[in-house]
């Protein structure tokens, strides 16, 4: 994640800390939990798989933590919750701890089907994944019924340009179709949670390498949130 502070300066974090919701059952209720993967640019596929699942089996005393901490902040004013979010807001090395570098969240795997979401701009850069569905497209010039990965990409126009991101999404789109990051060995494993991982990660590192050698002048005036 790149954060501005003030209106000079621009910090890039070298390590990817994928910000993901994992459904936790709690009591009679389900509660998503939110959860930092830290340095995923840094793993492998099995490693951020096995964290996940480990995560799913075992976190619901996070979760009611992470619930009742929700609840308390509820309870302050309003004015108060402001001024708490924009200290943290202001604090980069506190808001990568707290929310890591990258959004991600996956709204497929709980329906069938493709589909697009709207994010809430709390990143540099974020995705939604939409799903997987069957559509007609064209293939060595001749329509056939492939499947297709709808996701959602939001960025943050005041630090990252037009050019630099249009070239990170097609850069995305080819390692996503290439199944780059993921291996034919049986250790690797098949489920779409970790495809999620590998997809956030490889993005993360493509926008930072598009940031850090870019011209200067493809990059926006930089301002405050």
């Amino acid at each position: 994640m790149l954060i501005v502070i003030g209106a000079t300066q621009l910090i890039v974090f070298d390590d990817v800390d994928v910000l993901i919701a994992i459904e936790i059952p709690l009591g009679a209720q389900r509660f998503p939990l939110l959860y930092p993967i830290r340095a995923a640019n840094r793993r492998t596929v099995r490693d951020i798989h096995d964290e996940i699942r480990a995560i799913q089996a075992n976190s619901t005393p996070d979760a009611a933590t992470q619930l009742a901490w929700l609840r308390r902040m509820a309870l302050l004013p309003t004015m108060v919750r402001h001024l708490l979010y924009r200290l943290i807001e202001r604090q980069p090395h506190w808001r990568k701890r707290a929310a890591g570098t990258v959004g991600m969240t996956s709204v497929g795997m709980f329906g069938a089907g493709g589909g697009w979401g709207i994010g809430v701009p709390s990143h540099t850069l974020s995705l939604i994944l939409g799903g997987i569905a069957a559509k007609p497209g064209v293939v060595d010039g001749q329509i056939a019924i492939r499947e297709y990965l709808s996701v959602t990409i939001d960025f943050d126009h005041d630090i990252v340009d037009g050019a630099p991101a249009a070239r990170f999404v097609q850069r995305l789109k080819e390692l996503v179709e290439a199944g780059d990051g993921l291996t034919d060995d049986q250790d690797a494993p098949d489920d779409r949670a970790s495809l999620n991982c590998v997809t956030a990660c490889d993005a993360s590192e493509e926008i930072e390498f598009a940031l850090r050698h870019e011209e200067t002048s493809q990059l926006c005036g930089l301002s405050e949130r």
